[in-house]
């Protein structure tokens, strides 16, 4: 059963957004109350009428788990779960269990782990006073008076204590991959690679348009949270040649704050990246609370100031044809793409090269025979405006490349730039 409270926080927080998620998580909904509340209630969110409520509700019906849209406190939790005699789930707890059930890889499995023990902790403290019986020894000891020694580790500080191991334990293991992705960005930079990073609200489309550009095959599907581990390929972009694009997590409304510290290691490549491709559901009604939304998360991991390329996706569901709009100063800041049906595909791979190749400059090289490999690399990365044969057999190549793809491609054949 889901309860929805509209406390006009968000647009986007409504119960379809709550339906939608529970469905994610692979659950049955069997019916929503919802009710308007400003502040909510400290003991139970809800207060007691709309608890009686709820519960006259489930008594009529076969109600195994009640979802609350919004978090609970742990004393809320127990306090509900207590009056309905049935388990309840806020909203972090719920796209906890979406998240769970997603995680494919380990490093994934390890972050969502880190996110669920966190949460659980929070919700240990009190929560098992009726297990707070066990004893220490007898205290007989030399030199010891009679009477029982003071107690023993209860059942509470020994879970709190597991759960704190654990977390230490997962947090040393995601600290190895932060170090292995560091040392793989160092090497990008050392061999002038850009690194592309596309984000954007979840359902967006983003591993759609990643596998239409990269061909990778990475698993796509209309659904929240369809992926949830990093995926990095090559992409071959128009001057700049050779790139690496990142598929990451999808951003939700309010999404925890224990999940943007677990995933901090794959969000880093966001955070590093040197451009952002921001996509956005073209054909959603909510476009503006979305994209805000979405730069609420960069904010907190520190990528607000890397600059943006906004992808409006989905034109084939919003008969809008593919087009670039332009800044003040020339430079793409907008493009209309189908991931699905690849439409605006290569006005997109444009879209990017534009903005990573500011420094691009302009210039004319004659190359002879023996430098057809030098000349293919030109091409491969299209990189050739015009070339002409002269009378000699030599070949005049104009060319518009970044000046530090230039001279690496030239190599120690410094006389051929002019």
């Amino acid at each position: 059963m889901l309860v929805h409270i509209d406390q006009r926080q968000s647009d986007l927080a409504t119960s379809a957004e709550l339906a939608e998620l529970a469905s994610s998580a692979g659950l049955e909904t069997i019916g929503c109350l919802s009710s308007k509340r400003k502040i909510p209630h400290p003991k139970t969110f809800v207060g007691g009428g709309k608890v009686d409520e709820i519960a006259s509700w489930i008594a009529e019906r076969e109600c195994d788990l009640i979802v609350f849209g919004d978090d609970l406190s742990p004393t809320q939790e127990r306090n509900l779960e207590k009056a309905l005699q049935r388990r309840v789930l806020g909203r972090t707890g719920l796209i906890l269990e979406i998240f769970a059930r997603r995680a494919r890889t380990h490093e994934g499995k390890l972050q969502v782990e880190l996110a669920q023990l966190d949460h659980a902790a929070s919700r240990l403290v009190r929560g098992w006073s009726h297990l707070d019986r066990q004893r220490g020894g007898s205290g007989r000891g030399a030199g010891s008076g009679s009477g029982l020694g003071g107690a023993g580790e209860t059942q509470l500080e020994a879970d709190q204590r597991m759960l704190g191991n654990r977390i230490k334990q997962i947090n040393g293991r995601l600290a190895n991959v932060r170090r292995q992705r560091a040392l793989n960005r160092r090497g990008r930079t050392r061999s002038d690679t850009s690194t592309i990073s596309l984000a954007g609200y979840t359902n967006a489309g983003k591993s759609t348009l990643f596998n239409r550009l990269c061909n990778a095959g990475v698993h796509a599907e209309d659904q929240l949270f369809a992926t949830l581990d990093p995926t990095l390929r090559n992409l071959v972009l128009p001057i700049i040649g050779k790139a690496v694009l990142a598929d990451t997590v999808g951003f939700i409304r309010a999404l925890p704050h224990g999940l943007v510290d677990a995933f901090r290691a794959t969000l880093e490549e966001v955070s590093q990246s040197d451009l952002i491709l921001h996509v956005v559901d073209g054909s959603a009604s909510l476009k503006e609370e979305r994209i805000h939304e979405v730069n609420r998360v960069l904010g907190e991991i520190d990528a607000s100031e890397i600059p943006q390329l906004m992808v409006y996706n989905k034109i084939d569901l919003m008969e809008e044809a593919p087009r670039i709009e332009r800044g003040s100063d020339g430079r793409p800041i907008k493009v209309w793409v189908s991931g699905v049906t690849g439409d605006g595909g290569d006005l997109l791979l444009g879209a990017i090269a534009e903005r990573l190749a500011e420094d691009a400059i302009e210039t004319i090289i004659t190359l002879g025979p023996e430098d057809g490999r030098m000349r293919a690399r030109f091409f491969e990365i299209g990189a050739v405006v015009e070339e002409n044969i002269c009378e000699d057999g030599s070949i005049e190549i104009h060319l518009k490349i970044q000046e530090s793809s230039l001279r690496k491609i030239v190599g120690h054949r410094r006389d051929l730039l002019r």
